[in-house]
């Protein structure tokens, strides 16, 4: 079956482009995803798969496709979100939406999953078990979408998942894996200094918030390099600091906020106190006070060991799979992590720089974009660990 589905998606390639367009030009917000998630309901409507539930878990949708023959239940995974981000592009397929634009490869991930989804409902008699197509909203935006529609049961009698990101940084034909943790656990912070504010020109009759936040930004900085044990990965990062006053007036309150990376959910505990812990011994020798809120965003992405050597076996074999290389932990979010804390599977990047650069514009520039020609290798990686799974299940049913 492997050989008849790698032909159909060689032959519906076009399509994929076809669709990733569509939506690039058609981007949608985290949670208001509405016209994409009406668009993915009604291809498989034309497809003519009945096993569809949509507004799962908000505006997720799951199909299904069920073989003509027993086996197991393999989950397949693409989000759908676009980003606040004006589309700078000059291509054909700039986005349409003021503000809004896929920057981060969700478009392909989407094309990807809903070509596959038609090849392989084409091979259904063929199909050995279920496929579901989790089709995620809101990614990008803390809580996400995964944690909502594991609640709502697109998980529900999965035996593995397995999921890719477009990676606009790394050359087409590359996959990269890691067993364990491949990405980091992705929080915000947020601390308001109270000063007591006043006249530039009288420094001595206030408390300065804009200097006690500048001491309490360098000193955040000590408690990775001194504080987190250094084998442990871990980044904390202020990426917001706000004191809107006339250029002559001390200001009376400063806001700070940035974002903690991990990997380990104690290094992740110990920070959390150590910031509080910062903030108040930097306010306290400056005479100030504090606020202080830490939210807790999608916990690290950890790879099974077993599933993950199968992705590696599986995407070693297929003849636009040049390399298949470790990676090393990245420490951007992603909330796959949720279904890799309820089923056992494996998540990795494929590779995706555009033609003719020597380095890509990162994930969420203005002027993000992908090689088209990745989603076929992922659809292509994603369609071996599927189908051999199938194949693997059934060999043993004979056994």
């Amino acid at each position: 079956m492997l050989e008849n589905l790698l032909s159909l998606l060689d032959r519906y390639y076009d399509e994929m482009v076809e669709i990733r367009r569509h939506l690039h030009q058609h981007p949608e917000l985290s949670f208001k995803e509405y016209k994409t998630a009406n668009y993915i309901a009604a291809y498989y409507e034309k497809l003519g798969v009945t096993d569809v539930r949509t507004d799962v878990g908000g505006n997720g949708v799951v199909a299904k496709v069920h073989g003509a023959k027993p086996g197991k239940t393999v989950a397949l995974r693409a989000d759908f979100d676009a980003l606040p981000i004006q589309d700078e592009k000059e291509v054909p397929y700039k986005s349409t939406v003021e503000g809004v634009m896929h920057a981060c490869g969700h478009d392909g991930h989407t094309a990807t999953l809903l070509v596959l989804a038609k090849a392989i409902h084409e091979l259904r008699n063929e199909l050995s078990g279920t496929v579901v197509f989790i089709h995620q909203h809101a990614e990008e935006y803390a809580p996400g979408g995964a944690i909502a529609m594991i609640e709502d049961g697109c998980l529900d009698g999965v035996d593995v998942i397995f999921g890719t990101h477009l990676w606009a940084s790394v050359p087409v034909g590359t996959i990269e894996y890691r067993v364990g943790p491949i990405m980091a656990a992705a929080d915000r912070f947020e601390i308001k200094v109270q000063g007591s504010g006043g006249h530039g020109a009288q420094p001595h009759r206030t408390k300065d918030a804009v200097v006690t936040a500048s001491q309490l930004v360098l000193n955040l900085q000590q408690i990775v390099s001194r504080y987190v044990n250094p084998v442990e990965p871990s980044v904390i990062s202020v990426g917001k600091f706000v004191a809107e006053n006339a250029f002559n007036v001390i200001a009376d309150t400063t806001s700070l906020e940035g974002t903690v990376r991990t990997f380990s959910e104690d290094v992740r505990d110990q920070i959390e106190r150590d910031i509080d812990k910062v903030a108040y011994a930097t306010c306290a020798l400056n005479d100030s006070t504090y606020t202080y809120k830490f939210h807790r965003g999608y916990p690290a992405v950890i790879n099974h060991k077993e599933e993950t050597e199968y992705l590696v076996s599986v995407a070693s074999n297929l003849e636009e799979v040049k390399h298949v290389v470790e990676t090393e932990p990245q420490m951007g979010g992603e909330d796959f992590s949720y279904y890799l804390r309820h089923v056992k599977g494996s998540f990795f990047f494929t590779g995706a720089k555009p033609e003719g650069v020597e380095e890509a514009y990162p994930h969420h520039h203005p002027k993000f974009d992908i090689n088209e020609k990745a989603m076929l290798v992922a659809a292509k990686t994603l369609a071996a660990a599927t189908i051999n799974v199938h194949a693997e299940a059934k060999t043993a049913t004979n056994v």
